[in-house]
């Protein structure tokens, strides 16, 4: 078991890496582009999904390390899906939902930036890359 539990907190922090940079692509781009990013992303959010299951956390009932590792994602989400203009709830429901029960607890919500500044940032870097 606890060989299991060391694998899925390395998958966790090599994943997170992944779908931040997928995230990118489905920001910085347009058109048909953006659609293969998008069909991307939502494929990586949806491997998360199964890894998660039917658990509260991705560990069981607590948050764990591999939680912790992956819950900075949540706050792309808004920017992902206003400018890559697809929903992650209706993809993705168990994930949003895990996401939400992170956010309940203080710690997490105070450690994560704001989604909206976020999505700002995302569109200064995209009027500063020429990508509008």
């Amino acid at each position: 078991m606890e060989d299991k539990l060391v694998l899925l907190d390395l998958w966790a922090t090599g994943y997170a890496m992944r779908i931040f940079g997928i995230g990118r692509k489905v920001w910085a781009s347009k058109g048909e582009d953006q659609e293969a990013e998008n069909k991307e992303l939502i494929e990586a959010l949806k491997t998360m999904e199964r890894e998660l299951g039917d658990e509260h956390f991705f560990r069981g009932e607590r948050i764990g390390f591999v939680d912790v590792a992956l819950v900075p994602i949540t706050s792309w989400f808004y920017t992902y899906k206003t400018l890559g203009n697809f929903s992650i709830e209706a993809e993705c429901p168990k994930l949003i939902a895990w996401s939400k029960r992170c956010l309940e607890k203080e710690s997490v919500a105070k450690s994560l930036p704001d989604p909206k500044k976020i999505y700002e940032a995302a569109l200064w870097f995209k009027k500063k890359l020429g990508i509008e």
